[in-house]
């Protein structure tokens, strides 16, 4: 099977076509491409020096946020290598939305995957064999079986590219154990391709063993910063978590979002309610038929069901840019899945909000997963002990970005690796107003109760204690008795839950992660009660309620300000359209046009074919399909 010269030249002269004779070398012909396909004029931060060491034929590992353009940077340069592209893809969901915009945008691409039929799978191998597609999308599990591997020997492939990098790490949050074939499938080929790697979440270990486990040869590696700064960070900790859920959502019902619960029993509950009280809503979880959890992915990429309401089983590789929030409705079991997970909303640049909503059960639950945890079980038995303390400090870390009165962007970049100004203006944190308060009594006495009862109790038996509550569980611990009992009867609950947090990111306090979970003392705790001691820590000051204001059709354009109100009829027409044209043509709305390219159609107002080019995200092959429907509605509304 090997290659067809005629395809292949085919190809390279079709995307050759894209340099519009603005240079007759590499670099033309990357920005035309860039124009002609992706619509844009210009590369963002690291994509061209990704692209140019890979047309160099170095290997590369970008750690980029999700929205950055990491596909960018391999499908530029599969356009213009001698050879095939493979890109090795974790999930069916993640190929299936790459191809679909990529022929969106008139480049041939396909995926090889389990949800083919045999007869598909071997009419695509067929094709890819004669060189019809410079880019094919394939699962780990597909490299080594004997079909696609007699194709890959007989093939030229020129580069392969590992998404969702990841995922080969056993110290990452996704690791699949499928990726440890990628380096045994590129050892068996003729002549090792070049071999890129991207993701958009990293630590320093799992980076190194990305390096490490796909064997990559001095790469060159760039890390653009995990910041978004289009997204507003925001913890609650609120009495019902539904009602806070259901005022959000009826205050934007044009816009899309994503609700994370940590079990199937609170998906099943939060997407009952919201559809009783008259939304649209989908769910997405691991105990639904295959069937089932396509038509509602669908649903949502369709924009037939505004709201998901999902497990973490959802999510990655789900490319829909519209996404205008993500709500945790339970905390997730660490800050990677917690990024990832939140990073989903505002894939367009366009504002969004990530909400987590917080409560202490959230942790015990996260407790029980990580204590029942059946996965990498082809570990040894010290190695996956070591994997499970490593998620248990992970949780811990999480649990106190709950907990922090700091800057909530500058926690999760500081986990990253990355240190700003502890400020960012786009926070709950940033924009509440907190007053240093002196909390030495109630410290004091958190500190003197868990010394009192010999460190045999958990957070609530405590704080119980303090407050003076007449319940059974105490007068069976006879904690009723002690001293301490009542002394901060004073004191509302949350605030002492507060301070007790307070006192575990400051380390005078401890929690076990035994099976049950006890509060133990600290080198530190002894400090506390030193008569000189003196511990104070940030409060927010009480605040009257704001007057609440509709911000539903507010959108964000390009430069992340607000659309002006009188532009806001063009963007809700166009969008109109933008549906209809996604309904004919059977594809989600986004990959028409992103709301992105929406906004800027309102602000810059094209009259014509030049000044339509000039959108973000309007390249040739997308205006000769759609540009004058879009001109048309554009010249009819102004």
């Amino acid at each position: 099977m090997e290659c067809s010269e005629k395809y292949r030249e085919k190809d390279k002269e079709k995307y050759s076509e894209a340099n519009y004779e603005t240079d007759n070398g590499k670099s033309g012909k990357k920005y035309g491409i860039l124009k002609r396909y992706f619509g844009y004029d210009q590369f963002r931060e690291g994509q061209e020096k990704l692209i140019d060491c890979i047309l160099a034929g170095k290997d590369v590992l970008g750690i980029m946020p999700t929205g950055a353009g990491k596909s960018l940077c391999y499908q530029i340069p599969a356009l213009m290598m001698d050879g095939i592209t493979l890109v090795i893809s974790p999930l069916i969901s993640l190929m299936k939305d790459q191809v679909s915009s990529l022929n969106q945008a008139g480049i041939s691409a396909a995926y090889l995957n389990s949800s083919l039929t045999v007869n598909q799978y071997y009419k695509a191998l067929q094709y890819a064999s004669q060189g019809r597609y410079p880019i094919i999308y394939v699962a780990p599990e597909r490299l080594l079986t004997e079909s696609f591997l007699d194709f890959a020997l007989h093939a030229q492939i020129a580069m392969v590219a590992v998404d969702e990098a990841h995922c080969v790490s056993q110290w990452g949050q996704d690791f699949r154990p499928s990726y440890l074939k990628i380096t045994e499938f590129i050892e068996k080929l003729p002549r090792r391709p070049v071999v890129s790697a991207f993701t958009a979440t990293a630590t320093k270990e799992v980076r190194d063993d990305i390096i490490d486990l796909l064997m990559l040869q001095e790469p060159y590696v760039k890390t653009t910063g995990f910041d978004r700064s289009n997204l507003f960070f925001e913890v609650q900790s609120p009495g019902n978590k539904y009602e806070t859920v259901r005022e959000y959502v009826s205050n934007h019902r044009t816009e899309s979002g994503i609700i994370y619960c940590l079990t199937r029993r609170f998906v099943e509950e939060v997407c009952e309610k919201l559809t009783k009280d008259g939304f649209q809503v989908t769910r997405y979880h691991a105990g639904l038929s295959d069937a089932e959890r396509r038509s509602n992915q669908d649903d949502f990429i369709y924009d037939r069901s505004r709201i998901m309401v999902a497990t973490n089983a959802f999510g990655m590789g789900i490319d829909k840019s519209d996404v205008r929030f993500v709500i945790h409705y339970n905390m997730p079991k660490n800050m990677e899945s917690y990024y990832q997970e939140a990073g989903r909303a505002g894939r367009d640049g366009e504002p969004a909000r990530c909400i987590l909503l917080y409560s202490g059960q959230d942790v015990v639950t996260n407790q029980m997963f990580i204590d029942q945890n059946r996965d990498n079980q082809e570990l040894d038995p010290v190695t996956r002990e070591l994997v499970q303390e490593r998620d248990r400090e992970r949780l811990k870390k999480m649990t106190y970005y709950c907990f922090t009165h700091e800057c909530l962007r500058d926690y999760i970049l500081r986990y990253f690796g990355e240190y700003g100004s502890n400020y960012c203006g786009n926070c709950s944190n940033c924009l509440t107003e907190f007053v240093e308060t002196d909390v030495t009594r109630e410290a004091r006495a958190i500190v003197s109760c868990v010394k009192s009862c010999r460190q045999r109790y958990g957070m609530t038996v405590i704080l119980d204690t303090l407050r003076g509550a007449k319940t059974a569980k105490l007068r069976k611990y006879r904690m009723d008795e002690s001293s301490c009992y009542g002394i901060c009867e004073d004191v509302p609950i949350y605030r002492l839950r507060q301070i007790f947090n307070h006192l575990l990111i400051e380390n005078y306090l401890t929690l076990t992660n035994d099976e049950y979970t006890l509060v133990k003392l600290t080198e530190k705790s002894g400090e506390l009660l030193e008569e000189d001691t003196v511990l104070t820590m940030k409060m927010a000051r009480e605040r009257r309620p704001e007057p609440k204001k509709n911000t539903e059709k507010k959108k964000g354009n390009t430069a992340g300000t607000l659309l002006d109100e009188k532009d806001e009829p063009l963007f809700e027409r166009l969008r109109t359209l933008r549906m209809q044209i996604a309904r004919e043509e059977k594809v989600p709305p986004y990959i028409v046009f992103s709301d992105r390219s929406l906004v800027h159609m309102c602000i810059l107002k094209p009259k014509d074919k030049a000044e339509m080019l000039q959108v973000n995200g309007v390249g040739e092959h997308k205006y000769s399909k759609y540009g004058e429907r879009f001109l048309e509605e554009i010249n009819r509304a102004v």
